[in-house]
């Protein structure tokens, strides 16, 4: 059973916004899967279609096995949600906020221990949640997501707000939920983040899911090439590297040689053909970022925030 199915899902506004062009997804169960595209590419409005907060124009989509339509109240026991921006009640605690989640699906976790694993102190449940800090109030609201061991865990821009370790933190209870068995669904601008949790990405654009598939997939579909940087103690004048074979291009700044390969393999011929020429101070071997990937895809959208390394979901 996959965790999310849809086919043909489409979203209309009126006659000119076309918001989801067609989608056909699956997420399989027990997936980490990364949801990514420019501001606009419908993201948010599938997440929303998904939830049954937004009616398809036409198409379907099912969770858990459930239709997304007819059977909301069965997902939304399923699964745990920490929408963008969730809002919060001023004047409750964290702690009556988790009681209120655990109360209403039924369910005897602790929300002491729910506060400690998403970072927050017995302090801090005691607090009136208006006066949390950004990250504070995201910490609490993934806690509340987690409440119930959910099935389906869909998470837009789960680390927003937070700092570097509350990010780790969160990239850590991610994969700890994955190993159990949880499938996840989540939209993130951070590189990093999805480099280092998902099983799967899909990058949408224009509405339309124009990728999908593991890093190491779309990298071949593309064929970008690899790069290897190498800084030298002096540029020879006739290095000639564009002649060996599976050499795609060459750069030089600044006593940095970057060369463009083919393939892997290429990077070996790379290094002893420099070397031969010259004293090679120091070498950078990279492969192709999923921020290279994402602009080859889109055109390069980006949104306005976004800065390297991060990629917009």
């Amino acid at each position: 059973m996959a965790a999310i199915r849809t086919t043909s899902l489409t979203k209309r506004y009126g006659d000119s916004v076309l918001a989801v062009d067609d989608l056909d997804l699956t997420v399989a169960d027990g997936e980490v899967f990364g949801f990514l595209g420019p501001n606009g590419a419908g993201k948010s409005t599938t997440i929303n279609m998904l939830l049954d907060f937004v009616r398809p124009t036409q198409g379907s989509a099912t969770v858990l096995g459930l239709d997304a339509q007819s059977e909301t109240g069965e997902i939304r026991h399923r699964i745990g949600v920490l929408p963008e921006g969730a809002t919060l009640y001023d004047r409750l605690t964290a702690r009556e906020h988790l009681e209120w989640v655990i109360d209403t699906k039924g369910t005897d976790d602790d929300p002491d221990a729910i506060l400690e694993r998403v970072g927050l102190t017995p302090a801090d449940g005691d607090r009136p949640a208006g006066g949390y800090s950004k990250g504070m109030a995201q910490r609490l609201g993934f806690g509340m997501a987690l409440v119930g061991d959910p099935d389906l865990l869909i998470l837009d821009e789960p680390s927003s707000g937070l700092d570097p370790t509350g990010m780790q933190e969160m990239r850590e209870i991610i994969a700890d939920e994955a190993d159990r068995g949880t499938s996840v669904f989540f939209s993130s601008h951070i590189l990093g983040e999805v480099e280092a949790v998902c099983d799967r990405i899909g990058i949408m654009n224009e509405g339309r899911l124009v990728a999908t598939g593991t890093l190491d997939d779309l990298q071949g579909e593309l064929d970008l090439g690899v790069p290897i940087s190498l800084e030298v103690e002096s540029v020879p004048g006739d290095l000639a590297l564009e002649a060996l074979d599976g050499v795609r291009s060459v750069t030089v700044e600044d006593g940095t040689i970057t060369a463009t390969c083919a393939d892997p393999s290429v990077k070996i011929d790379v290094v002893e053909h420099v070397a031969d020429a010259t004293t090679v101070r120091d070498i950078v071997s990279e492969d192709v970022s999923l921020e290279q990937l994402f602009n080859t895809y889109t055109n390069g959208g980006r949104e306005e925030d976004a800065a390297a390394p991060e990629v917009t979901a």
